[in-house]
């Protein structure tokens, strides 16, 4: 097997050459191109791939005009070599191992699934970007989410994408280019939904690395709960209680704050909520034995409101086209 090594990007210096570097040193019949999909970088990115293409056959730049990641995976699929069978999505802003496709093309063969997904794991630079990998490890970051939290490798319905059989892919029509965010899992109910199974492989570890600041955090939170919303409304996917947390705590403070003007007593409820954030981030301080470990209070606040807010937003706008 060899595979298609695709890299959506949107201004990513600090990132894509040490990452090219790493993939071509792995051999050409493991990893036969690379496709870097580029939305518009003015931050060098492009300069650097191209520099790469000159010296490298394997490597080539492709112009993603609409931006997002989805439609810049789909058109670097369809310009890939059609000997290569096995599509493997990879993310500038984030840390693999020197073999990594060399790992993923057995799982993908060995399981004899058609999507094989990973494990994911927050790693943060200090200050506040480390309190976000903090609260991200955690289950009250994530839900307890199985490609967060999940120990061994198993069946799933839904994780981190790494490699695809180009076929499925394909049949499936790629990823959905309206959506900004939560494109995997939206492309994961398709693929289930023709028969499709996939295989996460918690031994191939994969680092992260979180929005470094608090409003960064809560556009990324925003768009992910807007974009499972969209999933959800699109596939008629009954939701899980991690899932409606989110909403429910942003409806239970945001309606509290504004009760409170007439009900003063209405505020335990926000009380209660951060005490059991401040608690949880306590905890974290202690374990970590780091006083910045304490941040991941307002950054667990920011994820829950954030995506919750995105979540209800999504709701009530499909909603309000529903009823025109």
């Amino acid at each position: 097997m060899t595979a298609t090594v695709i890299i959506p990007t949107l201004n990513e210096i600090a990132h894509i050459g040490p990452l090219l570097t790493k993939l071509l040193g792995e051999p050409a019949g493991v990893v036969g191109e690379i496709l870097v999909a580029d939305g518009g970088s003015r931050d060098g990115t492009r300069e650097v791939v191209s520099g790469f293409a000159r010296r490298w056959s394997r490597v080539r730049l492709i112009d993603n005009p609409e931006r997002i990641q989805a439609a810049g995976v789909n058109r670097a699929v369809a310009a890939a070599d059609t000997r290569f069978e096995t599509i493997v999505r990879i993310d500038a802003h984030a840390l693999y191992p020197a073999d990594y496709v060399a790992q993923l093309l057995p799982s993908l063969a060995a399981s004899g699934a058609d999507s094989v997904v990973v494990r994911l794991t927050t790693r943060g630079h200090g200050g506040f970007q480390s309190a976000v990998a903090i609260a991200q490890n955690s289950r009250i970051g994530t839900g307890g989410s199985t490609h967060r939290m999940g120990g061994a490798s198993a069946w799933v319905d839904h994780g981190h994408h790494a490699a695809f059989r180009r076929t499925m892919f394909e049949a499936a029509g790629g990823y959905d280019t309206s959506f900004e965010a939560n494109e995997d899992a939206e492309l994961d109910a398709r693929l289930r939904a023709l028969g499709g199974r996939i295989w996460l492989d918690t031994t191939i570890p994969v680092i992260y690395y979180p929005r470094a600041t608090l409003g960064g955090l809560a556009k990324q939170y925003f768009r992910y709960g807007s974009g499972r919303a969209r999933t959800s409304i699109k596939h008629g996917e009954r939701l899980r209680l991690r899932q409606l947390l989110p909403p429910a705590v942003t409806l239970a403070v945001g309606f509290s704050l504004v009760g409170a003007v007439l009900v003063p007593a209405l505020l335990i409820v926000p009380a209660i909520y951060a005490l059991a954030l401040g608690a949880a981030a306590t905890v974290f301080a202690v374990k970590e034995r780091a006083l910045v470990a304490l941040l991941a209070a307002p950054a667990l606040a920011t994820m829950h409101i954030a995506w919750g807010a995105g979540f209800l937003w999504r709701k009530a706008l499909q909603t309000k086209v529903g009823n025109l």
